[in-house]
């Protein structure tokens, strides 16, 4: 094992899969001469020239197209977003493109197109900087969306995101890129839509993903100093869903809490909750909580994004109220 930068990680995986297929490439801005916009394409553009690492004028619209357009003649992008905020701008083509291309084809076309950049809050960045979309791409048929929340998740991966036929839409965080972990020195690749138990306990499951797990651990280990066994569940894959990792271990605490950095309204734990209400219903013995951020715009505001933002405060209330103390 070594240890790795979350940017390192994304790095090696890109190169590696660019090494082993000379149809995967990588585009989006500032990714080639700046060696992307958070360095996690450093030195890319040196290996394999400016073909296959392409700066792109901010127009994601365009190159989101291109890109997609690619993958019907035997291409495998990674399109990289500066921000997932700025993929608003390119997501007709994601939504109505890139998801339909198969079925509107009859099977004749397939899109394996990874869609990566960071998601969610990262400090005082404003509201349009700072907002989680995993659960707009994550409705939509035709897209798997896939959030690691450390290095050695992140590459396995988005190797197979990269060797995957269908679209992807890889999330990252800029608060993430220079975590650190460990990772195998060599080849590996983990399986898409398989969640992963970071901590085995037997009093409650706690369900999260991307950085803001790192609360549900914080909270957890308080939690333990009063005797009471989190389980927590980072989903890694938002789509497809690991349901049955969710309802196994909520069968054996039954308690659970789901921590989500998005706005409380229709989002990934809302689906959860009513997955475990209609299939485990039974081994309930407290309602689900689901803890989310403020229902309002992401605060400037140091103090007021302080409050905006789920923490491991919200977590320690929030499993004292399931399991009623």
């Amino acid at each position: 094992m070594k240890t790795i930068q979350f940017r390192e990680a994304v790095c090696e995986a890109m190169s590696e899969e660019m090494r082993r297929d000379e149809s995967v490439y990588l585009m989006g801005e500032e990714v080639a001469e700046y060696n992307g916009a958070y360095k996690a394409s450093k030195g890319m553009l040196d290996e394999f020239g400016a073909k296959r690492v392409i700066d792109t004028p901010i127009a994601e619209l365009g190159f989101a197209g291109i890109a997609i357009g690619s993958t019907m003649t035997g291409n495998r992008p990674i399109v990289e977003y500066m921000t997932f905020n700025f993929s608003l701008v390119g997501i007709d083509q994601i939504i109505n493109n890139a998801a339909k291309i198969r079925q509107m084809s009859g099977g004749q076309f397939k899109c394996p197109i990874v869609f990566r950049g960071p998601t969610a809050s990262a400090g005082q960045l404003g509201a349009t900087h700072s907002q989680a979309f995993e659960n707009w791409f994550a409705n939509t048929p035709g897209l798997k969306v896939i959030v690691p929340s450390n290095p050695y998740d992140a590459k396995g991966l988005l190797k197979a995101a990269i060797r995957d036929d269908d679209p992807v839409i890889f999330m990252e965080s800029e608060q993430m890129y220079g975590d650190k972990g460990e990772v195998p020195e060599g080849e590996y690749v983990l399986p898409i839509g398989v969640a992963d138990i970071k901590r085995e306990g037997t009093d409650v499951t706690i369900v999260s993903f991307g950085k803001i797990i790192k609360e549900a651990y914080k909270a957890a280990d308080e939690l333990e100093k009063e005797g009471i066994s989190c389980e927590i569940i980072d989903l890694r894959t938002v789509r497809p869903m690991d349901r049955k990792a969710i309802l196994e271990s909520v069968k054996k605490t039954n308690r659970l809490v789901v921590l989500e950095e998005a706005w409380p309204f229709g989002n990934v734990a809302t689906e959860i909750t009513y997955l475990v209400q209609s299939e485990a219903f039974d081994y309930l013995d407290a309602p689900v909580v689901k803890i989310n951020t403020a229902d309002t715009p992401a605060p400037y505001s140091p103090v007021l994004l302080e409050e905006w933002l789920p923490n491991s405060e919200d977590v320690i209330k929030a499993v004292k109220k399931v399991m009623y103390k």
